[in-house]
């Protein structure tokens, strides 16, 4: 979907405050917006989704400006910052809304997708083999406020600590060149 020049893509890969805080600091990143997509309930509320009864998964919708951040390098980003090997799990995160998953919304971006995952796998990038799920994006749902830039709002949590953190210090040293801004590391 493009929205005048920017394009939209979902990204799941566990938690979506992790991901989230990823993807709101790349250059050419304008918008991420924490849901859920991909299952079979109208509306889904965050506890049915956390139970895994609705089939949603956890992510974030990202609309970029393709000018200045490309498809490519939030694929690079995406597939650095979680583990794609895992089916339906992220660390302590299990269930199917926990997936790891690429919903799309231009044939170029699923084609992209598609072939990232092969030279990945091609190169056993990984000890295991990919199980991202690529489909079509559907009806995105928007998490409540309280989710919205839920690691930048409880930095000293001990989740956001734990897990988020390791992902942001990856970020600053291997995708520098792509940041916003440097950020400190804890």
């Amino acid at each position: 979907m493009k929205t005048t020049d920017r394009e939209i893509i979902v990204f799941a890969a566990g938690c979506f405050w992790c991901i989230e805080a990823v993807f709101q600091r790349i250059k050419g990143v304008e918008k991420v917006t924490s849901g859920y997509t991909g299952g079979r309930i109208k509306n889904p509320a965050y506890r049915e989704v956390c139970m895994g009864v609705t089939g949603h998964a956890e992510g974030i919708m990202v609309t970029y400006d393709p000018t200045v951040i490309d498809i490519l390098q939030l694929l690079e980003i995406f597939f650095a910052t979680h583990d794609p090997t895992t089916l339906n799990q992220q660390g302590n995160d299990r269930g199917t809304q926990y997936r790891s998953a690429i919903f799309y919304s231009t044939d170029a971006q699923r084609m992209s997708a598609e072939k990232y995952i092969e030279t990945l796998d091609d190169a056993h990038v990984f000890d295991h083999k990919i199980v991202t799920e690529v489909t079509p994006l559907g009806v995105f749902y928007e998490a409540d406020e309280a989710h919205q830039t839920y690691y930048d709002n409880h930095t000293t949590q001990p989740y956001c600590q734990i897990m988020i953190n390791p992902k942001l210090k990856k970020l600053n040293t291997y995708f520098s060149e792509v940041l916003k801004k440097k950020e400190p590391t804890n």
